[in-house]
């Protein structure tokens, strides 16, 4: 049987979305994700899922993820390897070797 769920403290203020398609598999936090991507890696997750549009995309380049991050633009580059090589998020450049382009977040593996 199961149990009633407690009411939140402010009610009266539940959070609806508005406009946007900013989401994040519940998964990323019951499954052990947070500890294998860590804190850089999980901002930036959690940054591409707020700006993403309803397919999943976000076109932020790199310099202005960033800035609004407060990440070194170091630190954004191994968030990011670290995102595409655990199969979190893809990327397609502009052209060849251009280091910005589409970011597209995946389903969790």
């Amino acid at each position: 049987m199961a149990r009633e769920r407690p009411a939140p403290p402010c009610p009266d203020l539940v959070r609806r979305p508005v406009r946007g398609f900013g989401w994040l598999d519940a998964r990323i936090l019951h499954e052990g994700w947070l500890s294998r991507l860590g804190p850089d890696a999980t901002a930036t997750l959690a940054f591409l899922a707020l700006a993403a549009d309803e397919r999943g995309a976000s076109f932020y380049g790199r310099a202005r993820m960033a800035a609004i991050l407060g990440l070194d633009p170091h630190a954004l580059h191994r968030a990011l390897a670290r995102l595409l090589a655990l199969g979190l998020i893809a990327h397609r450049p502009w052209r060849p070797g251009h280091p910005d382009g589409v970011w597209q977040i995946l389903p969790v593996p």
